[in-house]
């Protein structure tokens, strides 16, 4: 995979970023051992034997590296002609979730839509195609984004529209994450500061008075600040977290040894894996898992800084908005599973168990490796 490729006029392609490839590879090899080991038992306990969520996981991560390995083959120059019409797939997929009898529905959340033997997450898939769509935004809009209406209401009222959707199904944490990139790509991207600021505060606001009047949002807000107080009902699953670092120590337990995924810690094999590997491996394992992923968005945004020196701007975006989608994302799960941040229900990238989650995140991956080639082969040419 990392071997020299002809490019299409004829030039030599240089071969992957050996550091980010390998980071990559690393994060889902660790992925899979902890999702067997976090899952084992529930899955025994479940459907009888205890390889039953590694199974489904391993048949992820394949369907992923073989789209990782597609995604490589793709000019980025495509995804630039095709974002506009990708975005409106994703958004009329948001829409399709919500149709009875089209999405399914889950634990109260409509959220997925079946195709075939596999169930999809629309949403995970949103993130990637705004990126791709604010990239080329800020390209055509350069000269203007210093204006009020250009600069940041026009995808302001975007992100409404998707925030709207996202509520309905509902599915907080995407939108939460969405705003987030798109706010992050625009200040990189050159919008007035002021501008910046303003909506930045509306959007809190707005995030304020939409947890204020749902009784479900408050209560997580009061679990995450007084867990222990509410340590049977709200703030149960930070407990159990918290539990779950406390007896990792240094060195851990030792992997396969948590007592946390004994069915005291729900979703121990997706939105708190990390407390799962914290227990198993202590803190040593974790400052591994957080510079690895410090490795993936460093390399990220100094890829994006060569595609826009190159002259490439619209990869350059692309590139910063995958750095700060993973970044984000990893942040945020593993700040909820130390109990920094309040609970929300996002994935680990490339690690915990989720099929769209995992795709979308190589997908991201293989566009990023992407830019870094043609960057690096125009580079050469010259």
């Amino acid at each position: 995979m990392a071997e020299v490729r002809e490019m299409s006029h004829g030039q030599r392609m240089p071969p992957l970023d050996a550091v980010l490839f390998y980071d990559w590879l690393g994060l889902l090899a660790i992925g899979l051992v902890m999702v067997y080991s976090a899952s084992a038992f529930v899955a025994t306990q479940r459907v009888g034997y205890s390889s039953y969520y590694l199974v489904h996981d391993c048949v992820n991560v394949a369907v992923s590296v073989v789209a990782f390995s597609l995604a490589l083959q793709i000019p980025i120059a495509f995804w630039r002609r095709v974002s506009s019409y990708l975005l409106l797939g994703g958004l009329a997929a948001l829409v399709m979730v919500l149709i009875p009898h089209v999405g399914v529905v889950a634990n109260g959340s409509a959220r997925w839509l079946p195709l075939g033997v596999f169930n999809v997450q629309p949403s995970e898939f949103l993130k990637l195609l705004l990126i791709l769509y604010l990239a080329g935004y800020l390209v055509r809009r350069r000269d203007r984004l210093s204006e009020f209406t250009h600069g940041i209401l026009t995808v302001s009222a975007l992100l409404m529209v998707t925030g709207i959707l996202l509520l309905l199904e509902p599915d907080m944490g995407s939108e939460v994450i969405l705003w987030a990139v798109a706010f992050g790509m625009l200040f990189v991207g050159g919008v007035r500061l002021s501008h910046f600021v303003l909506v930045v505060l509306a959007a809190l606001g707005a995030g304020i008075v939409l947890t204020i009047i749902s009784h479900y949002r408050e209560q997580r807000i009061i679990g995450f600040l007084h867990p222990f107080a509410l340590a049977k009902s709200d703030g149960y699953q930070l407990v159990q977290s918290l539990i779950a670092f406390g007896r990792g120590g240094v060195f851990g337990r030792g992997l396969g040894l948590s007592i946390q995924k004994l069915y005291y810690l729900p979703a121990a094999h997706t939105d708190f894996l990390f407390a799962i590997l914290a227990e198993e491996f202590g803190f040593v394992g974790v400052l591994v898992v957080i510079a690895l992923y410090a490795i993936l968005i460093l390399r990220a945004f100094k890829i994006a800084s060569a595609a826009q020196r190159a002259g490439d701007l619209y990869a350059g975006f692309v590139a910063q908005g995958v750095g700060i989608l993973l970044g984000l994302e990893s942040i945020i799960n593993m700040g909820v599973n130390m109990g920094v941040l309040p609970t929300k229900g996002l994935a680990l990238p490339l690690m915990s168990y989720g099929g769209s989650s995992t795709l979308m995140s190589c997908l991201a991956i293989a566009i990023l490796l992407r830019i870094d080639r043609e960057t690096r082969a125009k580079g050469a040419s010259r």
